[in-house]
């Protein structure tokens, strides 16, 4: 899972995209406002703000760094471009695989003692 937080002026806006099932959900002052289901390299949502003004978010993928971008615009202007990079995404990717195989050696186990 990576997450962007950004304050824009009176908005705390968050972006949250989870690498194992695809989901990317926004959050404005933590009321969830877009979320769609994404397994390409780059996304977009566009949200409303207090000030009337809209925001758009991309998401994306550098294909050289493999680091994650999510880039904020507002009025057009980029606003900000946050990173994280591909270490924190391998660290995410590798618990989940962890995880996952204690689940299925767990599930194993126990059909073994049922029987």
């Amino acid at each position: 899972m990576v997450c962007f937080k950004y304050s824009l002026n009176q908005d705390a806006v968050e972006l949250q995209a989870s690498n194992w099932n695809g989901i990317e959900r926004v959050f404005v002052n933590g009321e969830m406002v877009s979320s769609k289901l994404n397994f390409a390299g780059k996304s977009e949502h566009t949200v409303a703000l207090k000030d009337g003004h809209r925001a758009k978010l991309q998401l994306l993928i550098d294909p050289q760094t493999e680091e994650v971008m999510c880039r904020i615009y507002k009025k057009g202007v980029l606003i900000a471009s946050l990173k994280q990079g591909k270490d924190n995404l391998e660290h995410a990717k590798s618990m989940m695989w962890q995880l996952l195989l204690m689940l299925c050696l767990s599930g194993g186990l126990l059909l073994t003692l049922t029987n």
